[in-house]
């Protein structure tokens, strides 16, 4: 059984900063990418930032220079620093992991429960 739970989210004011925390926990075997998505209201989840198990990054557009993702693989987790923040990055913010489950053959696509940024005065 594999578990991916996030942590961090809240209220945050304009200009604010944020870190949003993950971490995946069960009988994994190895974990390749990991990544944080978003989704706002009304519009399709988006990739955020990604970053390899050899820690390679990627990010949205909308988000370099003020979003920094970063993991540990030593404790399976991955975090996402936020800051400069502004009232379009409100959205409940995903983790996403492709890894290799215990007992597992293939790699799998396994999803937090999301955790809930609102950027608002």
């Amino acid at each position: 059984q594999v578990q991916v739970v996030e942590s961090g989210g809240g209220l945050v004011q304009p200009g604010g900063s944020l870190r949003l925390s993950c971490a995946v926990s069960g009988s994994i075997r190895n974990i390749n990418g990991m990544a944080w998505y978003r989704q706002a209201p009304g519009k399709q989840r988006e990739v955020v930032a990604a970053i390899t198990s050899g820690g390679i990054t990627n990010y949205a557009e909308s988000v370099k220079s003020r979003f920094t993702i970063s993991r540990d693989n030593a404790k399976n987790t991955v975090s996402l620093q936020m800051s400069s923040l502004k009232p379009e990055d409100t959205a409940v913010y995903y983790c996403y992991a492709d890894l290799i489950a215990s007992g597992d053959l293939y790699i799998r696509s396994y999803w937090g429960q999301g955790t809930q940024v609102v950027v608002s005065s």
